[in-house]
């Protein structure tokens, strides 16, 4: 794959580096009437039909998106994305001998989109989660998550244990939910400075979000993209007023970075304006009941085989002024198996930088 690969100890396991040789012109996805195919040039070549399916979960309805056949991998994913943002994690382990499953979250693309904030608690999600393992995986599964998608991979591993079998989550590690609620840390460490701080906007000024949002899907999306991206380093926690909105000092860029197209942007953009951002920030508001349905319960250490790979500049290391979040990874994981960090990528690690990603999930995978 090109990659570089060194060590070093860090938060008491193995760190591997990583830099990503993938470049524009070496993937294309494109659309057709059977399915989206993801083809990847060069030395790794992998054609594969995508088929989807619908799993039940009570009342809520799950749009499952499926490429090969073998052992369950499940990928979940975050804000504000859709089955979509693991098309490269799909092909490539699809073509090595598994059935990748990348569900549409709750609330996002073709799945149900209940309006109450309590559909959208750690609790429901990893439910969903548990249900579709249970009918893809005869009950196991390995599951990645990211972003959102990786709290609910965790705790699914968490509230779960017999369904899932190894763990990663990518750019947003293992932090068990306490008693606390993290809406009122974020308002104390934010707001009371006059700082915004996007959590705040999307629980205390809802409507206000769901419409700035919402007046142009696409062109929001190009924009936190970007922002949370290594190419917009600085621009998803640039200091703002409280009183400002979402958009506000965001770059819309022109053109955008390689590692999305503008097809790949449309996708995103189609998806939220047709099915509306109200779901995806409830997973925000859901953030209070978490803390009292999960904060006092006993357990909290996952024992599955565990990992965490993040983007170097991914913001989220930064979320606490003087603390790097990233060297938590390993706090809560009985059997963590080692962090690999990206060097050069943002947020959306596994679209920024897939080569790198796909290389440390597989490692990870082999060493169970």
């Amino acid at each position: 794959m090109g990659l570089y690969w060194y060590h070093r100890r860090w938060a008491g396991s193995d760190t591997v580096f990583l830099r990503d040789t993938w470049r524009a012109g070496q993937h294309q996805t494109t659309y057709s009437d059977a399915g989206w195919r993801a083809t990847l040039a060069g030395d790794h070549t992998c054609e594969m039909e995508t088929s989807f399916v619908t799993v039940a979960n009570g009342d809520i309805s799950l749009n499952v998106a499926v490429q090969g056949e073998g052992p369950l991998i499940l990928c979940i994913h975050g804000w504000p994305e859709l089955w979509y943002s693991w098309r490269h994690q799909m092909a490539h382990f699809a073509d090595l001998g598994y059935m990748v499953a990348a569900m549409d979250v709750r609330g996002y693309g073709g799945s149900s989109k209940p309006d109450e904030i309590a559909a959208y608690t750690l609790i429901e999600l990893a439910g969903d989660a548990a249900a579709v393992i249970d009918q893809l995986g005869d009950g196991t599964a390995i599951v990645f998550g990211h972003d959102w998608g990786a709290p609910i991979a965790w705790n699914t591993a968490r509230l779960h244990p017999d369904k899932v079998s190894a763990v990663a989550g990518l750019s947003v590690p293992y932090l068990p939910v306490g008693a606390d609620d993290s809406l009122a840390l974020w308002r104390e460490r934010y707001t009371a400075n006059d700082k915004f701080f996007y959590q705040v906007y999307f629980a205390d000024r809802g409507d206000e979000a769901e419409a700035e949002l919402g007046a142009d899907s696409l062109r929001s999306i190009r924009m936190i993209y970007y922002a949370a991206s290594g190419d917009g380093v600085g621009g998803f926690l640039g200091e703002k007023p409280a009183s400002d909105a979402m958009l506000d000092g965001l770059t819309d860029p022109d053109p955008f970075p390689s590692w999305a197209t503008p097809q790949d942007l449309q996708v995103y953009g189609d998806a939220m304006q047709a099915g509306g951002w109200r779901g995806p920030l409830n997973r925000y508001r859901a953030q209070t009941l978490d803390a009292e349905q999960l904060g006092s319960r006993p357990n909290p250490n996952l024992t599955q085989p565990a990992t965490f790979i993040g983007g170097e500049l991914d913001m989220v290391r930064q979320f606490v002024e003087g603390l790097d979040l990233y060297e938590f990874a390993p706090l809560a994981c009985d059997d963590y198996r080692g962090t690999a960090i990206v060097e050069g990528a943002g947020h959306w690690v596994q679209q920024e930088a897939p080569d790198a990603v796909n290389s440390a999930l597989k490692a990870f995978i082999e060493g169970l």
